[in-house]
């Protein structure tokens, strides 16, 4: 076999296993008190800022008892969580020990930001990423049907120019009316595996790719996410305007 044919060949059994592995992807089995403390540890550990949040009750209601809470169980608790988000070991722990039904949100723009797509999206961009060679930090995945790209913080770049000059077209609290990629850095949020959603199914948010990944830069995997979400909206790519940085 010629070098180009078996190159091609390796690529294409690569691209098989990659396929196989994410189909055979699913939500772990439930996670005990210790494994759930041991996970938020570890993203702590990781540099990501944690702060409590809500978590399901009745069916598909919302633990801050908020008649129509328009994101239930995927809200911070306190209206605070931007300078309450910490790394500090002993205050997760004591947050997890005392409020043991919590969901964890870890906020966005300090040390990291999150490329937030939908699934089928995601999981075609994770496996070109992957067949490509490109390094992919931790991923989560959401019953609800998105995907979360970790990856380092833009932060407040010395050139604004690199900045888009508008918001992205949602915010946390109305994520379910948006569809494409959503850009998570300054003064937002997402939940942090292991994390627990409203639903009968046992729905929840669980690690794809763990934080034993290092975070990578945004920019290395934007172009690949955008244009797996154009053609998941059946839309042609434009790189100029796919995603809009979120800087709420």
């Amino acid at each position: 076999m010629s070098g180009d044919r078996a190159d091609s060949a390796g690529r294409t059994g690569l691209q098989g296993r990659i396929s196989q592995w994410l189909r055979g992807r699913g939500p772990k089995e439930p996670t005990g008190d210790g494994g759930r403390e041991a996970l938020l540890l570890a993203a702590a550990g990781a540099g990501l800022p944690l702060a409590p949040a809500a978590y399901p009750a009745a069916g598909y209601g919302c633990s801050c008892d908020r008649v129509g809470c328009p994101t239930p169980a995927r809200h911070p608790v306190s209206f605070a969580w931007q300078t309450q988000s910490t790394t500090d070991k002993a205050q997760i722990e004591r947050w997890a020990r005392h409020q043991p039904q919590a969901n964890f949100i870890t906020a966005t723009g300090m040390v990291h930001d999150v490329l937030d797509v939908p699934l089928e999206a995601g999981r075609s961009a994770l496996e070109r990423l992957l067949g490509a060679g490109v390094e992919v930090g931790p991923v989560a995945e959401s019953s609800d049907g998105r995907l979360l790209f970790f990856t380092l913080t833009r932060g407040t770049p010395e050139d604004e120019d690199e900045w888009w000059p508008c918001e992205l077209d949602c915010h946390p609290e109305t994520m379910d009316e948006h569809h494409g990629l959503r850009w998570h850095c300054r003064g937002s949020y997402v939940l942090v595996p292991p994390a627990r959603l409203p639903g009968a199914d046992d729905r929840s948010v669980w690690w794809v790719r763990g934080l034993e990944h290092p975070l990578p830069d945004p920019l290395s995997l934007l172009e690949t996410l955008t244009d797996a979400c154009a053609r998941y909206a059946g839309e042609e790519p434009d790189h100029a305007s796919a995603a809009w940085p979120s800087r709420h």
